[in-house]
This record gives structure tokens, C-alpha cells and sequence, in this order.
């Protein structure tokens, strides 16, 4: 099953005060936002690598995604993961993107001389690295795409930014464990633990890596492993003792 997604919000405080309703910012500088949207995907990469976490790649439903409720937010000025009467999961759904992980980062930024488009992207990313919740979700190993958008209200002034982080259903981890012994297994996945009976085979579907361990009759420890996508893993009587291996 889909986990849920972690939301998060950032204000990111900047100098300045926001104009009045109507209010001409034509004097403030404006960023290009399709290169600000590109600089915050490749910036939060760097990011991710610097902790051991691989690169997400750009999705384009999920890109659409963030556009259109960060265009919403631009246009009504309301603010909040649920400020159009959805929830991430639904937003991706209603773009054709089927997850096995999502989350949210969302973040509005105002500055009343505006700003250049590396200041704006370094400013949001900046922020979201700051913020536990949002660092957790940028630093998160286990989601592989992303989408990012970043939208000014002509009302207020004000840039919505939202960055969006999945992994798609087609990359969830299957694999199958069997008991080819006749003595009863049990062991442990994802904190939850399992029953193997004798000539017994399992299989799970994981979004995220979870370790299995399992201890086997006369070990004092228990036998690890790190299920791999397609994998398949046995219990089988070698001599007197049982083992846990590939096959």
C-alpha cells in the first residue's frame, strides 16, 4: 500500500512587506521561473548526494502536478497543502502519476524589490534545508522523481513554490521468500513480523527497503538480508542446520 504523504509547509521570511491587493510590482525584478524551477531540482540533487542519496529525475506529471496547485495558490493566495480542497496523493492521481511514495514540500517567498533567479531558487532551497520536516523529505533515499514549480500571485506579489518527491508504482520492491524446510519460520520486516511455514513461499511488495531478519534454529544472532527488486530468497536444511540464502 501507498504510504502517506509527509507535508510540510515553509514561509520563508524575507524583507520587505508585501503590496496591497492590485499593487503594481512591475518595478521588482523577475526571475525567469522555468530556469528557477530547474535550479531548485539540480540544487536539491547536489543536495542529496552530499548525503549519500541518489539524484530524482524530473517527472513530468509530477512537475505538472506542482504547477497547476502552485498556480492555484498564485491565484487565490490561499496557503496550505490542502488550500484547493485536495491532498498530494489526489493532485499526482489527477496528473496520471501512480505512486508508491509521495511527499510535499511547499514554501511562498516575497521580497519587495523581487529577485533574480538565483536568489529566489537558492532562498526556497535554502529554507526547505533548514526546516527538519523538509530536509527529511529532500534527503528521503528511497523516492526517485521529482517535480517542482514555482508560480508569482499577480495579486500580492508573492512566489508559491512547491517541490513534489515520488516513487512510482512501477518501481516498487517484489520479492519472494520461501521455507523449502519442515520446521516453522518466523521473521521480522519492516517491524512487523511474519509467519513461514514449512513448504511455505511469501511474497511482498515494499516502497521503501526494509530489512528481513529472521533467526534461524541454533544461531545466537539473526541472519539479515536487504531484499532486492525481483529477488528470490529460501530456507533450506543444509547438513544439520537451516540457512537463509538466493535461490
Amino acid at each position: 500500500m501507498p504510504r502517506l504523504p509527509i507535508l510540510v509547509a515553509l514561509l520563508l521570511a524575507l524583507a520587505g512587506t508585501p503590496p496591497s491587493h492590485g499593487q503594481s510590482t512591475s518595478r521588482a525584478a523577475r526571475p525567469d521561473l522555468a530556469e528557477a524551477n530547474r535550479q531548485i531540482v539540480d540544487e536539491t540533487n547536489r543536495f542529496r548526494a552530499s548525503h549519500g542519496a541518489g539524484p530524482t529525475a524530473s517527472n513530468p506529471m509530477l512537475a505538472e502536478a506542482a504547477r497547476r496547485f502552485a498556480a492555484y495558490m498564485a491565484s487565490t493566495d490561499r496557503y496550505g497543502h490542502d488550500a484547493d480542497g485536495s491532498q498530494p496523493p489526489q493532485r499526482a492521481k489527477a496528473q496520471g502519476y501512480a505512486h508508491c511514495l509521495l511527499s510535499e514540500n511547499i514554501a511562498y517567498a516575497f521580497h519587495s524589490s523581487g529577485f533574480r533567479t538565483a536568489d529566489l531558487s537558492r532562498r526556497i532551497v535554502a529554507g526547505w534545508k533548514e526546516s527538519p520536516r523538509h530536509r527529511q523529505n529532500m534527503l528521503d533515499a528511497d523516492v526517485t522523481e521529482t517535480g517542482v514549480a514555482v508560480v508569482q500571485s499577480p495579486k500580492s506579489g508573492r512566489y508559491y513554490a512547491v517541490q513534489m518527491f515520488g516513487r512510482p508504482q512501477s518501481q516498487r520492491i517484489e520479492f519472494r521468500i520461501a521455507n523449502r524446510s519442515t520446521t516453522p519460520l518466523r521473521y521480522e520486516l519492516g517491524g512487523e513480523w511474519y509467519a513461514l511455514p514449512p513448504k511455505v513461499t511469501r511474497t511482498h511488495e515494499q516502497c521503501r527497503a526494509e530489512t528481513l531478519s529472521m533467526r534461524l534454529p541454533g544461531e545466537d544472532k539473526p541472519t539479515t538480508i536487504q531484499p532486492a527488486a525481483g529477488e528470490r530468497y529460501a530456507v533450506e536444511r543444509v547438513g544439520a542446520r537451516l540457512r537463509l540464502s538466493k535461490g
